[in-house]
This record gives structure tokens, C-alpha cells and sequence, in this order.
């Protein structure tokens, strides 16, 4: 028997070894309910401001089954996703976009060796202008959308537009760590755009992981979070044909995870039920997932370098009319300030040096 996807999702699909890009990066800025539905993708190994409703707290949990056949990720990250949708005062869709983007990046790289972080890139042509999620092995995550105001029509069927926000190009994932000689990185091209489909071609095609990959990110009419949360089964080589009958149908009972979750479902309560008839072992680990938080010392050390490359010139410039000078971080969206005494010593290192230029300028 083989697991069958739960959707067409055929592709033409390749790796590179293409050069790593910076997993932070900064930018500039000087001042004077909707129900989605459960995007399951299921593969077998082949060739405004938004805030979050009820009091429960996020969790990623890891379980096993009895046989030691599946290992399943399960998550609820309402909160978390609220979050980033605060902060960057998405639009509907957008906050659908980059929800999902955040809980299948969460659940790629938590529970990796210590210090590993996971990059995912939706190079993409639609309206949100790109997508960008990094995660850690301890459950930070951090993301950010070029258009946060993303927000196109409804689908003929009525629920958000997510494929066709994102739209076609290629989806890019970056695994690295500081004592590995390079990062490993893999393309993919974006199957749907709807980011679980994508986030599964890539397991399944670059890592050859017999995977199921469900996301769900539930929007109210007010346009705050009201769940959002997923799982990631993984099947191990030696699974027997039972194992996997019996995941399908459980795979099959599992419509929207958001739904249970909003119900009151904790990630144990939806692992056991993925689990039905498979058994969970008496041992688990989790963990309290958030999102970021940018370490401020070093995004300021970072922003100064990028104060400076704007020169002597223009930092005088912005200095004289505003007194000083404001930096937000993409990701977090949080402003640093850094005013003329801080900036000075920038300032002269940009500085070109005069004696240079007298030597540069006269007859030889």
C-alpha cells in the first residue's frame, strides 16, 4: 500500500548547493472568523492588529508510537502566531500565509542538535512580495512577509487566498550550524503556494522523509487569531503496511486541527488521536515554543554596520533634520534609536581620510 498525497501535488524538483544567504538582515526606516482548512499533505517516499483568543498556552510536544514505527510533532502555536501577526499587523491572508510558514518551520526544526536553525525562503511572484521563516532547535521562531497588507480575493470557495499570495517560484530551505563546514540547502519549486504543500515537497523530495504535514490557521471576522496549530508525522523505513493503513485512515478523521484546538484539544490530545489504534509510548518531550526574540546587543552591533554603510554624508544629513537616527528590525519589528554621540564614531570611520585624498589628487 502506498500513503496517497492529499492532493495533486506533482512537481519537477532539484537540490542546490547555491550560496548560503544570511539568515538576519535589517532595514532602514527614518521617520520626521474566517475558518481556514486543515492544509494536510501527506507524501510516501517516491522518486490589523491581531490578538489571540483563549487562555491556553502554546506547546510542541514529540511522541512516539507503541511500535516504534511513527514519530509525530504536534503543535498548538495560537499565541505565537499572534504574535507575528501583531507585529506586523498583517492582513488576513497574509497572517494566514505567514502562520503556516511559522508552525511547519517550528516543527522542521525543534528537537535538531542544539544550535541548528532551519531557513525557509518563498521566493514567490504574488502580491506578498516573499516569505521568510527561521527557526532554532529550541523553539524560537521568527518571520517576516514583503507585503503584510497581502490580502486578495477569496477563492471561488470562499476561504483565503494563500496560493495565490504567495504565488509560483521557487521555495528555498537552509539548515546550518556553527560547527558544520557549510549549511545544506535545497530548492524546491513552489508547488501551490498554499506553504504546507510546499514545506511537504520539500521533506519528501530533498530529505526523503515519508512524511504527513498538517497546518492550520483559523482568522476570525474581527481579523484576530483564533487557533493555530499542526503536526508532522514521520514515518520511520521499517513501518509495515498496517502502520501505515492504519495513519491514513487516522489522517482521514483529522480534518482541521484548528477546530480541535479551538474545542480545547491540547498537542497530546491530537497526537493520541493521530495515534488511534498505534499506541503512544509513556514518553514525551516538549517544549514552549515563541516567537523570536532578536538578540538585542547583537541586532544592534548589526544595525550599526548597516548605519554606516549609509555614509558620512547621509547620516549628517538624517542627524541635522531628525536628531537622530531610527533602525527596525524586519523580523521583530522593534525600533532601536541611536542618536549623534552614538552615531559619531561611525560617522568618522566612513569618513574618508583627507591625507588620502591629497595623495590621490596630485600629479605624479
Amino acid at each position: 500500500m502506498q500513503l496517497q498525497s492529499s492532493r495533486n501535488c506533482s512537481a519537477s524538483i532539484s537540490s542546490s548547493s547555491t550560496r548560503h544567504t544570511p539568515l538576519w538582515n535589517t532595514w532602514l526606516c527614518f521617520r520626521p472568523a474566517r475558518e481556514l482548512p486543515l492544509n494536510l499533505n501527506l507524501f510516501r517516499r517516491t522518486g490589523a492588529s491581531l490578538k489571540c483568543s483563549g487562555a491556553r498556552q502554546d506547546e510542541v510536544l514529540r511522541s512516539m508510537s507503541e511500535n516504534g514505527e511513527v514519530s509525530i510533532l504536534t503543535v498548538d502555536g495560537t499565541r505565537l502566531v499572534a504574535e507575528a501577526c501583531r507585529r506586523h499587523q498583517t492582513a488576513p491572508t497574509a497572517s494566514a500565509a505567514l502562520g503556516r510558514a511559522l508552525l511547519g518551520v517550528l516543527l522542521m526544526g525543534c528537537f535538531k542538535a542544539e544550535g541548528e536553525t532551519t531557513q525557509a525562503t518563498f521566493n514567490g511572484d504574488g502580491i506578498l512580495n516573499g516569505l521568510q521563516v527561521i527557526s532554532t532547535s529550541s523553539g524560537l521562531v521568527k518571520g517576516k512577509v514583503g507585503n503584510s497588507l497581502a490580502d486578495p480575493p477569496l477563492r471561488p470557495d470562499g476561504k483565503l487566498n494563500v496560493g495565490g499570495a504567495v504565488g509560483k517560484g521557487v521555495l528555498a530551505i537552509v539548515r546550518n550550524h556553527e560547527k558544520w563546514a557549510r549549511p545544506y540547502t535545497g530548492l524546491v519549486p513552489i508547488v501551490t503556494g498554499e506553504v504546507g504543500d510546499d514545506l511537504a515537497s520539500y521533506l519528501v523530495e530533498s530529505e526523503q522523509s515519508n512524511s504527513a504535514l498538517g497546518l492550520g490557521v483559523s482568522i476570525q471576522k474581527d481579523a484576530s487569531v483564533r487557533a493555530a496549530g499542526g503536526f508532522l508525522i514521520q514515518v520511520l523505513p521499517n513501518a509495515s503496511e498496517e502502520t501505515l493503513q492504519q495513519l491514513e485512515q487516522n489522517l482521514a478523521g483529522v480534518t482541521s486541527v484548528t477546530s480541535l484546538l479551538h474545542e480545547g484539544a491540547t498537542p497530546l490530545d491530537i497526537a493520541q488521536r493521530l495515534l488511534t489504534n498505534l499506541g503512544m509510548t509513556d514518553v514525551q518531550f516538549s517544549l514552549k515554543p515563541k516567537y523570536g526574540p532578536c538578540d538585542r546587543a547583537e541586532l544592534r552591533e548589526r544595525m550599526k554596520r548597516v548605519v554606516a554603510l549609509l555614509g558620512a554624508d547621509e547620516v549628517d544629513r538624517i542627524l541635522e533634520q531628525e536628531g537622530k537616527i531610527e533602525v527596525k528590525c524586519e523580523f521583530c519589528q522593534d525600533l532601536e534609536l541611536f542618536d549623534k554621540e552614538e552615531v559619531k564614531p561611525l560617522i568618522q570611520q566612513s569618513r574618508p581620510d583627507p591625507r588620502l585624498e591629497d595623495l590621490t589628487s596630485s600629479p605624479r
